[in-house]
């Protein structure tokens, strides 16, 4: 049987409520932001509501928020659990399902003793690979069988969407389970090939730990992790990886090296070796997203850097060498490794981002800008 395999409820979200007064403003503010192509909007007690269109903050054309309206936003959206979490707390995460639009991850949150809420947009589609701009050899590395994979960068950079484009190419080429653990899930996949079960933290699990624990008796063969952030589930990970599965997980670093170091330094002293050998064995590749305004056309952009895990960088890890990937990424991009400057460069040179912009994000800022009158 070729077709797909079913189609799965969808996951945990707000279910939409009865339009009030807060629900239909709500509504409104979304409606403009989607029309002016924001991905975030920010509704803070006090002042006129933001959105970030391609990573440049503007205000909306409405008036100065009050204390209650925006609080009222936040029970419109939130379930019961979420929002006595708010209340309890001063800080909840959660998805909502604007109607006719388009899905959020919202966090909503306490600031000078007031309601604000932050919002994110999630494209209901998952984008191909193909669409998004990456080095091709993203592309290779869904067909790796077992091991650790890392997409790292900074917030907003697009980490969830390139793992979400890399989880739909297996699900439209193998007949294997995908366990997702996300905070909160954002794509929502249909089942096509492979079985897809998506778990979201608060709903579903209480922590990445303890999902990625229950995860491994629930028969996967790839697991992805929303976020490393913790020891517990670094391990948790590392360990799934050596015992066979395929793992996909993040990290809020900007480069391949820096990556390897803060999970070595996420344990304590007397089992860093270890890890560093555990590392070395298990980690596949560590691919680093910086995003860039264009200036070709509007949208957004990414540089990546990009780490295969060769048997030189498994030495490099395993003898606590890391300082030295930045060259052996420089010196083995025929395997498809790419360093950040690099790839920035090499977006200046097609035309896509400005010379201004490719400087200020480069690791090495004097080195780009000789490469860049080169």
């Amino acid at each position: 049987m070729d077709g797909p395999i079913g189609t799965a409820p969808a996951p945990h979200m707000t279910a939409e409520k009865p339009k009030s007064e807060a629900g239909i403003k709500l509504l409104e503010l979304l409606r403009s932001a989607q029309e002016n192509d924001a991905s975030d909007v920010h509704l803070v007690t006090g002042h006129v509501p933001m959105m970030r269109v391609h990573q440049v903050m503007a205000p909306m054309d409405y008036p100065v928020l009050t204390a209650d309206l925006v609080r009222s936003m936040v029970e419109h959206m939130a379930s019961k659990e979420a929002f006595a979490k708010f209340d309890q707390v001063k800080d909840s995460d959660f998805s909502y399902a604007a109607p006719g639009l388009a899905r959020y991850r919202v966090n909503a949150h306490m600031q000078r003793s007031c309601s604000a809420i932050a919002m994110r947009s999630i494209k209901t589609k998952v984008p191909p690979l193909a669409a998004l701009n990456l080095p091709e050899v993203i592309a290779r590395l869904t067909y790796l069988p077992r091991g650790l994979v890392l997409v790292t960068g900074d917030t907003g950079s697009g980490k969830s969407t390139t793992l979400a484009a890399m989880i739909q190419a297996m699900n439209e080429r193998y007949r294997k389970h995908i366990i997702t653990l996300e905070d909160p899930v954002e794509y929502a996949f249909t089942s096509n090939r492979c079985l897809i079960e998506q778990r979201e933290l608060g709903a579903d699990m209480p922590s990445f730990a303890s999902g990625l624990k229950h995860a491994l008796r629930q028969d996967p063969d790839i697991v992805l992790v929303g976020e490393m952030r913790d020891l517990e589930t670094t391990a948790l990970a590392i360990s799934a990886a050596e015992t066979g599965h395929l793992v996909l997980s993040t990290l809020h670093t900007v480069n391949a090296s820096q990556t390897v170091e803060r999970i070595i330094d996420m344990y304590p002293a007397g089992q860093q070796n270890q890890i560093r050998s555990m590392l070395a064995n298990t980690l596949q590749a560590v691919i680093s997203q910086t995003l860039f305004s264009r200036i070709d056309k509007p949208g957004m952009v990414p540089a990546v850097e990009v780490l295969l895990c060769t048997p030189a960088v498994r030495n490099l890890i395993r003898e606590n060498r890391s300082f030295e990937i930045p060259n052996v990424i420089e010196t083995n991009r025929a395997l498809g490794m790419c360093s950040l400057d690099t790839a920035i460069a090499e977006l200046y040179f097609n035309g896509m981002v400005s010379r201004e912009d490719a400087i200020a994000q480069a690791a090495y800022p004097d080195k780009l800008e000789r490469m860049l009158v080169a």
